[in-house]
């Protein structure tokens, strides 16, 4: 079964994404902040994470290649809200410093799962239950 690790400042986002994985048979550490991320992921390393790029302490932007440096095939999903042309460079921005996909917030919990199962291979997890309809984050 994968370990996801969800970082994000935000404790909703974090519980609707909690939720969504454990549903589908992934399991869920969390952080909230990048630094902390860190620390969590040299103690037991994950098998992809998902990031917000806006957070205290340390930011995803900083956090994506230093997880990078530390695993440089481990799948990272970037996420930012908004819908301007900014978060969209942002997000882009996320790419070039390593992100493997990008989600731009809202996000449809189908979204998230569809990306999560295209970056781990199918064995990494358990038989996928399907999220309730129309959960948005």
């Amino acid at each position: 079964m994968a370990t996801i690790l969800i970082v994000d400042d935000e404790e909703p986002i974090r519980t609707l994404l909690r939720y969504v994985l454990e549903k589908a048979r992934y399991t869920v550490v969390e952080a909230t902040n990048g630094m902390e991320a860190i620390k969590l992921f040299r103690r037991h390393p994950v098998d992809l994470v998902i990031t917000d790029l806006f957070m205290p302490t340390q930011d995803g932007l900083e956090t994506i290649p230093a997880l990078r440096g530390l695993n440089p095939r481990l799948p990272i999903i970037a996420m930012s809200g908004g819908g301007s042309a900014a978060q969209f460079d942002l997000l882009h921005t996320a790419q070039v410093f390593g992100a493997t996909q990008v989600l731009l917030k809202p996000f449809r919990v189908e979204n998230v799962l569809e990306t999560v199962r295209s970056l781990l291979p199918e064995n990494s997890s358990a038989t996928l239950a399907e999220p309730d309809e129309g959960q948005k984050a």
